[in-house]
């Protein structure tokens, strides 16, 4: 069954906006654990607009299930990476001022970049995904340098999902068989929600986690925390 991992960036940013600690970033993510989460995802960025890299810390200690750090594999954070030692790191091409992710990475081009820090980190323990988009040869460029899994970049299929849905999920069946075929595990994530997740799952059975951050946080205003995990997790059913 496919794993949820929340990502808890937009908590961060809540707290952020008035100061203080109010909502409780490493509470929200001991209680998402509590409520069913089988992961919690984090994407600190340089400026700290949302997850801060005290909070990074602070999470290592209580995070029992799948600890995910997200980001642009800059020294910063592969000295994270390095000492958390995390289950997860999921490696983004964000650059340093992109308010999200909005690309896969170019694994052909930046090939002898990645493999090298591919490599240093799963050294140290942690398994490494790489952020990609729907294009198988992307696809082998991450298995060529050396990842465990992708994470495929779903926010095309969000946004065509209403049109043809179809047609949509298309271009991640084939990236997905492609990855399956070379030994890769298959995460997905970005935009998606309550209406787009389970076709998704139903397609592509073998996903293994998606992270969802922004739609199951705004749910959760409507339908509180624990019923909305508990409405995330029913979409990763099938049958």
């Amino acid at each position: 069954m496919t794993k949820l991992s929340v990502n808890i960036n937009k908590i961060a940013t809540l707290r952020n906006a008035r100061g203080g600690n109010n909502p409780d970033v490493i509470k929200v993510a001991v209680d998402c654990e509590k409520f069913g989460a089988e992961g919690i995802t984090v994407h600190p960025r340089p400026d700290e607009r949302h997850i801060k890299y005290e909070d990074v810390m602070q999470l290592k200690d209580v995070v029992t299930t799948e600890f995910n750090i997200e980001g642009y594999p800059n020294e910063r954070y592969i000295g994270i990476i390095k000492k958390i030692k995390p289950k997860q790191a999921t490696l983004v091409p964000d650059a340093p001022d992109v308010l999200t992710s909005s690309a896969g990475w170019n694994t052909r081009e930046r090939g002898d970049f990645l493999r090298d820090i591919v490599q240093e980190l799963k050294s140290a323990g942690t398994r490494v995904s790489i952020f990609v988009d729907p294009d198988p040869k992307m696809v082998e460029g991450a298995a060529e340098v050396g990842a465990d899994r992708i994470e495929l970049y779903t926010e095309p299929y969000a946004s065509g999902f209403h049109k043809n849905r179809e047609r949509a999920v298309n271009p991640y069946i084939v990236a997905a068989e492609a990855g399956k075929k070379l030994g890769l595990g298959i995460n997905a994530g970005h935009d998606l929600d309550l209406q787009n997740l389970n076709y998704l799952i139903e397609r592509i059975p073998y996903i293994a986690e998606v992270s969802i951050g922004h739609a199951l946080i705004c749910d959760a205003l409507y339908y509180g925390l624990e019923n909305t995990i508990q409405m995330y997790k029913r979409k990763l059913i099938l049958g």
